[in-house]
């Protein structure tokens, strides 16, 4: 059984910087993407950054996030320069195929950033 572990998330004060780190368990067939994702009080889920099976990252808002894996089972997320509007729950979540190249998502629980002085 596969399941995402979300860490590093917590309170942080403006201008810091904070990593997220999701960690993968269980056997994948295909990874696709790896992704963070992340939600506001009262908004919908956005997409805050990718990193595709093939190394290309993209990101919704350029510069102050980073996304990098060490391996299928580990990736991160950098949150530079952060800003209260960063406050959200942050969710990992990998876009995979299993045997049979149908489209797998699995999701972390999520863990909370707050940032404020």
């Amino acid at each position: 059984q596969v399941q995402l572990v979300e860490s590093g998330g917590g309170l942080a004060q403006p201008g810091e910087s904070l990593r997220l780190s999701c960690a993968v368990s269980g056997t994948i067939f295909s990874v696709n993407a790896m992704r963070w994702y992340r939600q506001r009080s009262g908004m919908e889920r956005e997409l805050v950054a990718e990193i595709t099976a093939g190394g290309s990252t993209n990101y919704a808002e350029e510069g102050r996030f980073t996304i990098s894996n060490t391996n299928a089972k580990s990736f991160y997320l950098q949150i530079h320069s952060l800003k209260p509007e960063d406050t959200a729950v942050y969710y990992c979540n990998v876009m995979s195929r299993d045997s049979s190249w149908s489209p797998v998502d699995y999701w972390g629980q999520g863990t909370q950033v707050t940032v404020s002085s």
